[in-house]
């Protein structure tokens, strides 16, 4: 189908205008057709990215369907798929109707609310498109905008608070992206992300501000992309607005969050650190590993140390994002193999937990953890629900948090063993407090007076869940549903960038590493 990936993208953009525009009135009648329409569109927009995957060559290490297009002051509209990157598209159009689904009982501004949802799905679909560097920076910086409002008109009591720290944190870290790419224009000649991926960035020795800079202008550039993705996915130490934004953050807001735009990060250093700065990234990766190692056990023993339930699940994504980025930068078929899978993985699974949180929030309108206790005697479904993505967390063998962990751990291993022994540590941490949080929540007796008439799941919300328990299994006893996809292109990557990195610069990351 041709333009397939713009009618993708901005499908739900058109059904946002569609509802700006026509719809009119806050009565129960507009709510529903607000509703219904964001459901119907983000479903449609599911539908037509189905087709992307059945007419994608997984054997094909270029990209597809691509649409290359006169712009505006000399700029052109260019996107296109690639293994890498097609899969994001799909999580994100899976989990969208699924978001918007869950969104049915909010009653404040449903119109906007919807609106907000619907332009974020297109943004956020438009980063993993993206083969300009101009559109990937506008589609990249306006997805914070939906977000910050989304915090800051739905979230909790300290939700202003929570979208500027989310918004500045978030929008500094890429003003040295930018900077880094007018750079980049300017020793390429061009903005076109497929020939900056051929062109060779100076790696020569250069002096700034008086220092010696090993790896010349590709550690500059580098530096400049790591600050901008480190903090979107987040690492440590710039994680701390994660946590935040999703206490504040409505559960649809928490969903969204955790599930697709922390993987923007992830998807940014293989898009353009690896392949675009091999140099510079093997000279860093020893500081990057021992960055995400820390990260790991870290965030896993904050983790423990967490009442809000929300809180704990946040710090649990910073430290899966951990082995995301370990894997990444150990630049192996294995590592990021893994990394990739486990952005996937991590989008099914972190997505239902705070689903999970979200539905005993709508009936007890608290996230303590001192607030429950004893749910399986009244939410047996519920208590099942839980436990399922709650093992998946942990990793579970059988589900798709397994197969993420074994195989950036594998890949760690190749690297550096000692980082992926401090990582594999987090393995333990993560079942400690996971397990933690379940049996204080849902085992035990059920004391508490205010939980004797608390309810079930109803339909609505076991439907929900059953395609998210679906994708969880499916990947975890056969995960080739993305290693296939993603396999020639990750082997293209890493042979690219192998070949990319002479004898001197292994030397110079060993002397790195050493120092």
């Amino acid at each position: 189908m041709e333009n397939l990936l713009s009618i993708i993208t901005f499908a739900p953009i058109v059904a946002a205008l569609i509802l700006a525009i026509f719809l009119r009135g806050e009565d129960r009648a507009a709510q529903m057709n607000a509703k219904w329409v964001a459901l119907f569109a983000t479903l449609v927009t599911f539908l037509m990215s189905l087709f992307l995957l059945a007419g994608f060559d997984g054997a094909d290490t270029g990209f597809q369907f691509v649409e290359d297009h006169d712009w505006i002051m000399g700029l052109r509209y260019k996107v296109g798929v690639d293994g890498i990157s097609v899969l994001f598209v799909l999580l994100t159009t899976f989990l969208m109707p699924l978001v918007i689904w869950s969104a049915w009982q909010v009653e404040t501004r449903v119109k906007e609310y919807m609106i907000a949802f619907l332009l974020l799905e297109g943004l956020m679909i438009g980063v993993f498109i993206a083969l300009d560097l101009v559109l990937f920076y506008l589609f990249f910086e306006a997805g914070l905008i939906p977000m910050f409002l989304i915090i800051g008109i739905w979230g909790g009591k300290d939700r202003i608070y929570a979208a500027f720290k989310f918004f500045l944190y978030t929008f500094l870290g890429s003003v040295l992206m930018l900077v880094a790419m007018i750079a980049m224009y300017v020793d390429a000649g061009t903005t076109d992300i497929v020939a900056l991926l051929r062109h060779d960035f100076s790696s020569a020795p250069m002096v700034v501000l008086g220092f010696q800079v090993a790896g010349g202008l590709q550690t500059l550039l580098w530096i400049a992309f790591f600050a901008s993705f480190a903090v979107k996915m987040p690492m440590w130490p710039v994680h701390t607005w994660l946590p935040d934004a999703h206490v504040q953050a409505p559960t649809a807001g928490s969903v969204v969050l955790a599930a697709i735009l922390l993987k923007m990060g992830g998807y940014g250093f293989l898009r353009f650190s690896l392949p675009m700065f091999p140099i510079a990234s093997d000279m860093l990766a020893p500081f990057v590993l021992w960055l995400s190692a820390i990260a790991i056990v870290y965030t896993s023993l904050v983790a423990l140390a967490q009442s809000d339930m929300k809180k704990l699940i946040a710090y649990s994504s910073v430290a899966h994002m951990g082995y995301v980025t370990m894997g990444i930068f150990a630049a192996n078929q294995q590592g990021i193999d893994g990394a990739i899978f486990q952005m996937i993985s991590h989008g099914f699974i972190s997505g239902a937990l705070f689903l999970c949180v979200g539905v005993i929030y709508d009936r007890m309108h608290t996230r303590e953890i001192d607030a429950y206790g004893g749910l399986v005697n009244r939410m047996p479904a519920y208590a099942l629900v839980f436990m399922f993505f709650t093992m998946a967390n942990v990793g579970l063998p059988g589900t798709s948090g397994f197969i993420g962990e074994f195989l950036t751990l594998m890949g760690a291993f190749q690297a550096n063993t000692w980082v992926a022994a401090v990582a594999t540590s987090g393995v333990i941490l993560s079942a400690a407090y996971a397990l933690w949080l379940y049996r204080r929540v849902v085992f035990g007796d059920l004391i508490k007076e205010s939980l004797r008439s608390i309810a079930d799941m109803d339909r609505r919300e076991k439907l929900i869940f059953a395609p998210l328990v679906a994708m969880t299994l499916l990947l975890g006893v056969y995960p080739r549903v993305v290693t296939d996809v993603i396999g020639p292109s990750v082997g293209a990557l890493v042979a690219d960038y192998q070949d990319a990195i002479p004898a001197e610069a292994t030397e110079l990351a060993d002397a790195a590493a050493t120092h």
